[in-house]
């Protein structure tokens, strides 16, 4: 079967290129009210039921059938027998990627995650005390959609900002089961599809508790707690539809990281890159799924027909070729811009979740680049190198979050406390003024007790 990809053409230079442009850009984050119900239904019957809630759940849409939540969790021995079982090439892999993640959060720990005071001159202690979460959830997508990456990317960061109890959630779905489009009547002896590659990447990040549980449910044991899966301080990690509508249902609960829309790539190119890469670097992002974005600003028409011709001439050969075409014919578009400032710009108003400035002298650019989840400079820098082992978090803002969110960090595992000491003297001269405000805004009490500390 031959698959066609015809990203939108656009010029800025066109009188209708605003209302072309808001209209690619366009995508909702709104949930369907059936999954938002459902959801809603799972967690409350986990926060009820627990264990048993969860055990239901997953023999009805994973067909992973178990006697117990015993059956469910995954051992320290589970990780070290996947690590030792994959091939050397791939131990070696995700060995060396996570040395590149673990030193690049620590450098990230040192920049901005230490604690810090200091003493005015009244000698009254002001500063803030930075402490770890003491037990996040991770949720890694699983059977055949494994991510092992993200597991390194969100555990790893956890584990430099020093959160002692890491609980990972995938799920493990039987082949034929509800979750697959088959009947889910399973043996309680059935054993789910688990990834080798995500199991020895928990070995590698340090997981300290797994349990073979996905969707809304894991969500919910993890933000509530279940009699066996213990309840955690923040969720994060990427999910379906379900799993985004618990997250944000059980926010306020426990912490979040985001709700995380489609894949998104935006290159900003001068023409100078081989329009092979690029073309490739615009699959990397639209073969995830049909509703991922892949757009290409560049002030050369010529260049953008190359490219063109390469997405024609690549995209056969592509074994997701049917998914690639979609999300570029659907959403993605190739820009004609008056110049590399004006991509600039436009990039901006994007704000893009992974922005390649793919040029002969990026570092001309990157200044007039304000907004974006992850900047990769240069035609050597491929987006697909940061989603793997460059060492800076894959996990970032999307549709648009960029704008005023931040890729998962050591900080998002870290909380901050100020700490304030008042000596005697400084009491005189705060306890003044806070009484003052106080009486003000009618609190007494407020101001009583500033007072009492006062010398008469």
């Amino acid at each position: 079967m031959t698959f066609i990809a015809a990203p939108a053409r656009l010029s800025t230079a066109d009188g209708t290129f605003e209302a072309q442009f808001q209209a690619r850009l366009h995508w909702s984050a709104d949930t369907d009210a059936a999954i938002e119900q459902r959801v809603a239904d799972i967690l409350a019957d986990v926060q009820q039921r627990g264990d048993a809630a969860v055990l239901e759940y997953t023999a009805r849409f994973d067909g992973l059938s178990a006697a117990s939540m015993a059956g469910l969790e995954l051992t320290q021995a589970d990780f070290k027998a996947a690590f030792d079982a994959i091939p050397a090439a791939q131990r070696e892999a995700l060995q060396a990627a996570a040395a590149r993640v673990r030193s690049y959060h620590e450098a990230q720990k040192k920049a901005s995650g230490e604690s810090w005071s200091y003493r005015d001159a009244d000698g009254t202690l002001l500063g803030q005390k930075v402490t770890p979460l003491d037990r996040v959830g991770i949720y890694v997508p699983g059977g055949k959609a494994a991510y092992p990456s993200s597991l390194l990317m969100n555990a790893i960061p956890a584990h430099v900002a020093g959160v002692q109890e890491i609980i990972m959630v995938v799920p493990t779905p039987v082949r034929g089961s509800v979750a697959t489009g088959g009947s889910g009547e399973q043996a309680a002896s059935s054993r789910g599809e688990r990834n080798e590659l995500v199991l020895a990447a928990a070995y590698v990040a340090g997981v300290t508790r797994a349990f073979t549980i996905g969707g809304a449910q894991a969500v919910a044991a993890l933000a509530y707690g279940t009699q066996t899966v213990p309840k955690v301080d923040k969720i994060t990690g990427p999910g379906n539809a379900y799993v985004a509508s618990a997250k944000k249902r059980v926010f306020g609960t426990v912490g979040i990281d985001m709700i995380a829309g489609p894949s998104e790539i935006l290159v900003l190119a001068d023409g100078t890159t081989p329009a092979d890469w690029v073309a490739m670097d615009l699959f990397s992002q639209a073969e995830h799924d049909e509703l991922a974005q892949s757009i290409l600003l560049c002030p050369d028409a010529a260049y953008l027909d190359e490219v063109q011709a390469a997405i024609d001439r690549l995209l056969p050969g592509m074994p997701r070729a049917e998914i690639i075409a979609k999300s570029l014919t659907g959403r993605g578009a190739l820009i004609h811009t008056r110049s590399m400032e004006e991509a600039c710009a436009i990039s901006n108003r994007i704000a893009p979740e992974h922005l390649e400035v793919s040029s002969r002298d990026p570092h001309q650019w990157e200044p007039l680049l304000k907004h974006a989840g992850a900047i990769f400079l240069g035609a050597y820098t491929s987006e697909s190198l940061g989603d793997y082992c460059a060492g800076p978090n894959h996990v970032l803002p999307t549709s648009g979050t960029a704008r005023f969110s931040s890729p998962l960090g050591v900080y998002d595992f870290q909380k901050r406390s100020s700490i304030i000491e008042v000596s005697e003297a400084g009491a005189q001269t705060l306890g003044k003024i806070a009484a003052e405000l106080a009486y003000g805004e009618g609190l007494q009490a407020h101001a009583r007790a500033a007072e009492m500390r006062m010398k008469k």
